[in-house]
């Protein structure tokens, strides 16, 4: 995947509830961002890995691991809007 500069939007449903604020996994997180990144590049990252659950809240970022083709890079997860159970989120890959 040679210079992956993207921002996609995605959805999740949001899974859990942590002390009233719901959350999207890591793991689904991750592999939305995969996803997404297949879907707009034409190819998976090798790996994609999240420090933690995304919290269902406008405005919240998380920033992400991404490596491919040897090359690991910062993906920025930003929540753009929750509709009921349904967070809605961009991803931005740092340039290489």
């Amino acid at each position: 995947m040679k210079k992956t500069l993207a921002l996609v939007a995605g959805s999740l449903l949001a899974l859990a509830a942590c002390g009233g604020t719901a959350t999207v996994s890591s793991d689904d997180v991750a592999q939305q961002i995969s996803d997404q990144l297949a879907a707009q590049v034409g190819t998976a990252p090798d790996s994609v890995t999240c420090p933690g659950d995304l919290a269902a809240e406008v405005g919240t970022t998380m920033t992400c691991e991404l490596t491919a083709d040897g090359q690991s890079l910062p993906v920025t997860v930003t929540v753009t809007s929750v509709e009921g159970s349904t967070v809605n989120f961009d991803i931005q890959v740092a340039d290489s």
